[in-house]
């Protein structure tokens, strides 16, 4: 038998720049690899198994935007980068959205990878259902 890498809690969050307490809250998922092991009072879980499930259920999937392109917020909804333009220009007033690469002519623009930065340290978006 063949001894596949186990994780646990702490180095999940570690790994993955959460608190331990989002890990134990993603565990409550009934899609959360089974434990495999325990390692003092942890339980560890296959480490293949929990890299899918995070990449799966918590990343954003990106979207093809060419690196050194100018974007408008329109043409990043349209591009399916999972933010309306309303709310871009919602967040960029918050300061929950980075500043644009170019302002010319009064049209705020991003290059393609100032917005794929941007999505990889958001979360999917999970609605809960009833």
């Amino acid at each position: 038998m063949v001894n596949r890498p186990t994780v646990i809690i702490p180095e999940i969050a570690r790994r993955h720049n959460r608190p331990e307490r989002t890990v134990k809250h993603w565990r409550t998922d009934p899609s959360w690899p089974k434990e495999v092991n325990t390692r003092g009072h942890f339980k560890e879980y296959d480490e293949a198994e929990v890299e899918e499930w995070i990449r799966t259920n918590i990343y954003r999937d990106l979207p093809d935007l060419e690196p050194a392109r100018l974007y408008t917020a329109q043409q990043l909804e349209d591009a399916g980068v999972g933010v309306k333009a309303s709310t871009i220009r919602a967040y960029l007033s918050a300061n929950r959205w980075p500043a644009p690469d170019s302002d010319e002519d009064g049209v705020s623009r991003w290059r393609g990878d100032t917005v794929l930065e941007e999505l990889k340290r958001r979360r999917k978006y999970r609605r809960k259902t009833t």
